[in-house]
């Protein structure tokens, strides 16, 4: 099943975890982690999984 939607809730601590593993689609430009916007997000299914797999506060959520 594709991903179509990638998003970041509310409580990220920015540890970075989900920059290290998938530059692609996530970055922290200042205190919270955002998604990237104009992407392909099923180029990157696998490591957005492990993102959010990763994420030790479990705010990345996907679709």
């Amino acid at each position: 099943m594709p991903i179509e939607k990638v998003w970041i809730i509310e409580g990220c601590t920015a540890c970075e975890v989900c920059v290290d593993i998938c530059p692609e689609v996530f970055d922290l430009p200042d205190d919270t982690a955002i998604v990237k916007e104009g992407v392909n997000y099923d180029d990157f299914a696998e490591e957005i999984k492990e993102a959010a797999d990763s994420c030790p506060v479990e705010v990345i959520k996907y679709e």
